[in-house]
This record gives structure tokens, sequence and C-alpha cells, in this order.
């Protein structure tokens, strides 16, 4: 069984609030220990939040308390009126995970009978407390990038075995694929953006993240991946186009890293392009219908390419920019 991070700060946070609240001689020290015990998170952001709507809630509370049990009398029946004119109003200011924390500071105040400036700043130095406690333990928060850096290793090791298997069904339909990988490369994607909302989460100050625009961009790439797969299964079985195209993917399963070499398959893609177009024209429906499905397939296979060019600077210089860079140098 593995103990994680929230539960060691909850079980070493909760008696030392206890225990800071006793040692400053706090009525009721026991409601420090649930504040700390609620606010602990798992991610800084969320734990400030919650600590401002506890601290947020507590006050209006301990202002409802007062204006309430003051006229009306400390009663049941008035207990049952604060409760339920409070819990709307939290509600309504977004600030309802203050509920149960201020449920406790409305009893205190209750059970003691009358309600002096005193125990009011008793109860606000139990919140502060309680509350502060836990901000403190939750400035630590471990790092998330080795299981995000893992994530990615599992992802690329999957868009190659997509890739290989797509080379190998072009050129013979009896290859038997399980598609396992397809499956699994949804739960990491959905795993690996889960693990970079809690990263985002934990670093305040920080508004980019290394690993969100990747994810995204090999999750816009798995879905074009996805879209290619029907079209891949009507190429023709034995034909020189699918043999170059099958060849094609292999090279580009090879190729799938964190670089970014999308500008030499661009260069191939265009030159694949001229081929297929030099071409004679299909004579048959099926051979039209095959030159169609081709046609698509380049252009998922392009935008796939597009969308790794986009995402960082490239590694390599195209082809292109080469001769660009000739000419300007003859000129």
């Amino acid at each position: 069984m593995k103990i994680g991070y929230r539960t060691i700060k909850t079980a070493i946070g909760t008696p030392l609030a206890i225990s800071i609240a006793q040692v400053l001689g706090l009525t009721n020290f026991l409601s420090a220990g649930i504040l700390t015990l609620l606010c602990i998170q798992p991610s800084r952001k969320k734990s400030v939040l919650s600590a401002w709507h506890r601290f947020l809630a507590c006050t209006i509370a301990i202002l409802f308390s007062y204006v309430f049990f003051e006229t009306m009398g400390y009663n049941t029946v008035v207990v049952g009126l604060v409760f339920a004119l409070f819990i709307p109003i939290t509600v309504y200011l977004n600030i309802s995970p203050g509920i149960a924390t201020s449920s406790v500071i409305i009893l205190n105040l209750y059970s003691l009978g009358q309600i002096s400036l005193a125990f009011i700043v008793d109860q606000f130095l139990l919140i502060i407390v309680g509350v502060g406690t836990a901000l403190l333990l939750n400035l630590y928060m471990p790092s998330l990038d080795n299981k995000l850096k893992k994530k990615q290793v599992e992802l690329e090791d999957n868009f190659q075995v997509i890739l290989k298997e797509i080379s190998l069904y072009i050129c013979d339909k009896d290859v038997i694929w399980d598609g396992k990988e397809l499956t699994r490369t949804e739960e990491i994607l959905e795993e690996a953006d889960n693990l970079v909302s809690l990263d985002r989460e934990n670093h305040l100050l920080r508004s980019n993240h290394p690993y969100y625009d990747y994810f995204k961009m090999r999750k816009k790439q798995f879905e074009l991946l996805k879209k290619m797969l029907p079209l891949v299964s009507k190429l023709p079985k034995t034909d020189h186009l699918s043999v170059t195209i099958s060849l094609f993917f292999e090279r580009l399963s090879k190729a799938v890293h964190p670089g970014n070499t999308a500008s030499i398959f661009l260069d191939r893609l265009n030159e694949l392009q001229i081929e297929f177009d030099n071409e004679e024209l299909p004579t048959t429906r099926e051979e039209f219908e095959t030159r169609a499905n081709l046609f698509r397939l380049l252009r998922e296979i392009e935008d796939y390419l597009i969308i790794k060019k986009k995402f960082k600077e490239s590694d390599v210089v195209s082809k292109k920019t080469k001769v660009q860079s000739a000419r300007s140098g003859r000129g």
C-alpha cells in the first residue's frame, strides 16, 4: 500500500495545528486540526483557493452568528435559521467549500452562549492557525517532471508502433494487429493531461508549461492517425505506389521523438506528390477510388507533419531553405 504526499501532510499538519492552538491557549483547539485537514489539497492553487474560501466563509459565519444569536437568542431554532441563510449566501459567493469549517465556528459560538470580542479574536486565531498550517505544508509539492517524461516516452513508443503497423499493413493486408496501442495512447493522453493540469496548479506564477503544448500537439496528431487507418485499408496490396507509401511510413515511425525533423518528411512528401501527379490517369473506377484515397492520405500525413513543424523550431534545414540560401549566395 502506497502512502501519498497528501496523506503524509495531513498526518503531520493536523496534530501540528492542534498543538499550536493549544500552546496559544485557544478554545476549541481541535477545530484548528479540522481546518488544516480540510485545507490540504492536491495542488498549491487548490490549497490557496480552499484557504481563501474557508477564511471568507468563516468571517461571514462569525458575523451571522453574532447578529442572530445576540438579537434572537441562543437556541436551536436560531441555529437552523443561521444555516438556512448562511449556506445559500456561501453558494452564491462561490465559497461553498467553506461551509463545513464555518459550521464548526457557528456551533462553537452557539455552545459558548455569548459572543465577546475576545472570543471572536480567539476564533480568528483558530482559523489562521488551521489554514496557515495547511498552506505552509502545501508549499512543498513533488515534481511531476519524471512522470510526465515517462508518459512522453511511452506515447512516442506507441506512435512508432502504430506507424510501423500501418507500414506493414499497406504491403500485406494479412498482417494481424490487435490495435492495443491505439487504446493505450488514448489513456496516456488523458493521464498526461491530468498530470499537466495538476503541475500547472502547483506553479502559481508560471503561465506556460513545457509539457502542455507537447501533449496537445500529440493529441492532434493522434486524431489524424486514426483518420488515416481506414484510408490505408483501401490502398492496393501489390502496387509500386503502396510500396512507396509503406516505406515512407516506416521511415516516419523511426523518427518519432521530442525533436523536430518534420521538414525532412514534408520535403519527401512533396516529392511523392509530384511523382504521383505524374502517374497515368486512372482508367477504372477502382483505380480512381484508390487514387482519391491516396490523395486524402497524403493530405492527412501532411497535416500530421505540419502540426509537429509548428510545435517547435526545426532541428534541421529543409531542402527548400537550402535552395533559397544557395540562390541568395549566388546572387
